[in-house]
């Protein structure tokens, strides 16, 4: 169509926000309503982070000294705080945003693509001149859309290095989601490359952890619908890829899943399993029996409890586990010693409502289900402990919410568990990061019998703060150490001598 040009107008004078401007609240997203915000009568702009942004929607907004505070994300988004992170909540020592039980950060600006391309942009970064951009809402959320190319950009995390090593009398035990893998080229989602990388970052960053629970493992067939559900080569390829990287020789034990029961990827049949290391005196309890759909159990062994078969799937069929993982118990002996160990994967936070969304509070939907499934892994635990209060239990995985969240509660309810996550500082509990801000979905948790043996916990940053280009999974790994002075992990040499 043609188009006349009937009138021009300057347009209005461009608004900072951050210092020199108007300063976005800085902890409370929207206090004043329960439920539909439309139906508030309160519109408190100067408090409430959800009518501060309203009342700039559709306006030139300029930020000053840009701080990337999440990675640039599949959708071309780019969350970042104003004034280098003068005025944000509390900043982890890598430039990201924690969130915390009162605080899930309003002062983030999410930069958006619609008018110009976004780079492939670090947490950490800093931006050399300003951003503007106009600020417009959607997909539930305000979005700054910057009006020009992104200025040039410096700094920006590095691959994190864990303290923590396998010593002669520590064990080190690690959680890691390593995102849909699988071998299969032709499934539309290649991971050859993922396998090198998974397995760089378990040797060279991670420092070869004497046990591994993974997370979403896939089929040997990938995403391809064809009723394959074993992972052996799956995990073959892992361990292959660890030794081609300089580590030492692992094994893995797992239960397969019933065909499309697991949910994640259609037909990639997602599990958790185990990764352990066979050169150090850890033996995995071989106890058979264990299959997808049969409860394993705790008994009272000669030796104290034991598992009715190891590996074996906790209450498998139990609806909390309907369209999802299936929690794995593995027995193991360190040095003689006793272990046990379960992974889990709980169900994710998918159908919640977002932060900035018509309701509020947030709808978390999706707690229910993790709710109750934290109570079956409780009342797991609870078993072991009740035929011996001081037995070694530790719960690792991706539970796909806080330590502060009342799964989690649950899941520690009377005791029977400490989250590490929580001997680490405020500011450095986080294993990913979504819309910039910086949190713990992954964990590892201890029976207060092997609390006492920790002896160090490191959630190590090697995924989530980076695109998505640049890494092989969205989460970062957490290792936790435990001091066993009465054990000797390292097998002796042939020649007689103790390796290193």
């Amino acid at each position: 169509p043609s188009v006349v040009l009937v009138e021009t107008a300057l347009l209005p004078e461009t608004t900072i926000v951050g210092e020199g401007g108007r300063m976005p609240p800085a902890t409370v997203i929207e206090n004043d309503a329960e439920g539909d915000v439309l139906a508030a009568n309160v519109f408190d702009p100067a408090e409430d982070g959800i009518d501060f942004y309203e009342s700039l929607e559709s306006m030139l907004l300029q930020v000053n000294d840009a701080w990337a505070v999440g990675p640039t994300n599949l959708h071309g988004e780019l969350p970042v705080v104003a004034d280098g992170g003068a005025n944000a909540g509390v900043l982890t020592p890598r430039g990201g945003i924690v969130v915390r039980p009162d605080d899930f950060n309003p002062e983030r600006i999410l930069l958006d693509d619609v008018l110009t391309k976004m780079p492939e942009v670090p947490v950490g970064a800093r931006f050399s001149r300003p951003i503007t951009g106009v600020l417009s809402y959607s997909f539930g959320n305000f979005k700054l859309l910057p009006s020009a190319v992104l200025p040039e950009f410096t700094g920006g995390v590095v691959s994190d290095t864990t303290f923590l090593r396998p010593s002669d009398h520590r064990i080190t035990v690690a959680t890691f989601n390593v995102e849909n893998l699988d071998p299969n080229p032709l499934d539309g989602d290649d991971d050859t490359a993922a396998f090198g990388k998974l397995a760089r970052q378990i040797v060279n960053f991670m420092d070869s952890p004497d046990v591994i629970g993974l997370q979403e493992v896939q089929d040997d067939s990938g995403e391809i619908d064809d009723g394959t559900v074993s992972a052996d080569l799956t995990y073959v390829t892992l361990i292959d890829a660890i030794a081609a990287a300089g580590g030492p020789a692992y094994d893995f034990r797992e239960i397969a899943p019933l065909d499309k029961q697991e949910g994640g990827a259609p037909g990639g049949n997602i599990r958790v399993g185990f990764l352990f290391r066979t050169d150090r005196a850890i033996e995995f309890v071989d106890r058979p029996g264990g299959d997808a759909a049969t409860a394993v159990a705790v008994v009272a062994g000669g030796s104290g409890p034991e598992l009715s078969f190891s590996p074996g799937r906790i209450d498998p069929t139990n609806p909390a586990f309907e369209d999802s993982r299936r929690p794995l118990a593995g027995e193991f002996l360190v040095d003689g010693r006793k272990l046990f160990v379960v992974v889990s994967h709980f169900n994710s936070k998918g159908g919640d409502t977002g932060l900035f969304q018509r309701y509020q509070p947030p709808v978390l939907g999706s707690e229910v289900r993790r709710l109750l499934q934290a109570e079956v892994v409780n009342d797991f635990v609870k078993s072991i402990l009740a035929l011996d209060p001081d037995a070694d239990v530790v719960v690792v995985g991706d539970l796909n919410d806080f330590q502060f969240s009342a799964p989690l509660e649950v899941l520690m309810a009377g005791g029977v568990l400490t989250d590490t996550m929580y001997a680490l500082p405020v500011e450095e509990r986080y294993t990913y990061v979504y819309e910039g801000n910086s949190q713990a979905l992954d964990h590892i948790l201890v029976s207060p019998g092997l609390f006492k043996q920790l002896s160090g916990v490191d959630a190590v940053h090697l995924n989530a703060e980076f695109p998505v280009l640049n890494r092989p999974t969205d989460h970062d790994p957490v290792v936790a150490g435990f001091a066993f002075e009465n054990v000797r992990l390292y097998l002796p040499l042939l020649s007689g001598g103790i390796a290193p």
